[in-house]
């Protein structure tokens, strides 16, 4: 479909999309099925802007935060909704690391810590617009050696797809030509009831996990995964979010609720395997995440506030989202035992996440 049709079916306005910044240019791209689902991706960030998917009833939601504009994005609170975020998705301590002898210092712009990707992650650039079908569209983004700290020229591409089952794929490629690190995820806010709806406390959630990685007061794991067995971490048999957020359990007072990395029962690296299941009872949604990533960061909008004006005048208080951003773990170059995210010349990242929307009545 062209995106120059001047209204999506979630209510944005596509010339709202559409601006220069520094000498590219932003646009919304509408991505159907046959099924009438909808799905729009802005360049700005490679950020989903809206999905539309079925209800119980057959009405069709839109089931992502966001903003209905790009200068609404460009002042957000909340800079990642919907983004692709890099080089390095998720935390690094101290903003340190080291890699083949040579240390780098990175921006700290989290607490000690620096956060994907620094002041100007994948989710603050224009993404190049490689192509552009009915169904899917590809990004690329050159990230020139040195930008944000980081080692080595990375061409990174990203391709969003939704498929006639009712999928989102996401599917991420990268190549340097110095040896750099790299973690890719997306940032979409889900709200199964409907964006704009006031709480996912009531969303049903499982996990494919029986360990987590515990962190400190900053967010950055300090070792091994922890069973989440016997804790309200433990989504290994459904449940819902809001059950158990509020109890006296130290890692959920750190960050005011989730706000952690599950390590994914996995049979060999790089499995496409289930992830999460998660549940709408309002609506009967039923999203299930499938991917190739060893993680997945569980974040409930725990900083979220009700002064986010989102579109269509919606407001999103706290806890009005939950983050599936399937990835490899925080601080992994600063960790052996985690799965490396190293990027060499002659290697290709490759990664791919689905996320799988179908009803239950």
């Amino acid at each position: 479909m062209d995106s120059t049709e001047n209204k999506t079916k979630s209510g944005l306005v596509v010339d709202k999309f559409k601006k220069q910044i520094e000498d590219k240019k932003t646009n919304l791209f509408i991505l159907a099925n046959t099924n009438g689902c909808e799905l729009t991706v802005t360049n700005y960030g490679a950020k989903i802007v809206s999905l539309m998917v079925p209800d119980k009833d057959g009405a069709l939601i839109d089931v992502v935060t966001g903003h209905d504009s790009i200068d609404a994005y460009l002042t957000s609170g909340e800079p990642y909704f919907g983004a692709v975020c890099g080089r390095t998705a998720n935390r690094i301590a101290n903003g340190k690391f080291e890699l083949e002898g040579k240390t780098y210092s990175l921006a700290i712009n989290n607490g000690p810590n620096s956060l994907h990707g620094g002041i100007k992650g994948f989710n603050s650039v224009v993404w190049d617009v490689k192509e552009v079908l009915a169904n899917s569209v590809k990004l690329q983004y050159f990230s020139v050696d040195g930008e944000e700290g980081y080692p080595g020229n990375l061409t990174v591409t990203v391709t969003y797809t939704i498929t006639n089952e009712n999928s989102v794929i996401i599917d991420y490629k990268a190549t340097t030509d110095k040896p750099t690190i790299l973690n890719l995820t997306n940032h979409s806010y889900f709200n199964l009831s409907g964006a704009g709806d006031p709480t996912i406390d009531d969303h049903i959630l499982t996990i494919n996990a029986d360990t987590y990685l515990p962190t400190d007061e900053t967010a950055i794991p300090y070792g091994p995964a922890d069973e989440v067995k016997e804790t309200p971490m433990d989504f290994t048999t459904p449940h819902t979010i809001g059950s158990r957020i509020d109890e006296d359990f130290q890692q959920l007072l750190y960050a005011k609720g989730y706000d952690h990395t599950y390590v994914l029962n996995k049979k060999y690296k790089d499995e496409f395997s289930f992830c999460a299941r998660c549940e709408s009872p309002k609506t009967g949604v039923v999203m299930e995440v499938y991917t190739s990533e060893p993680g997945v960061q569980l974040y409930t909008g725990n900083w979220m506030t009700d002064k986010l004006i989102g579109k269509n005048g919606q407001t999103y208080p706290e806890r009005a989202a939950v983050c599936l951003e399937t990835q490899h773990y925080p601080d992994s170059i600063n960790k052996p035992d985690y799965p490396s995210t190293e990027l060499h010349p002659g290697e290709t990242f490759k990664s791919k996440t689905s996320f799988n929307f179908s009803t239950k009545v």
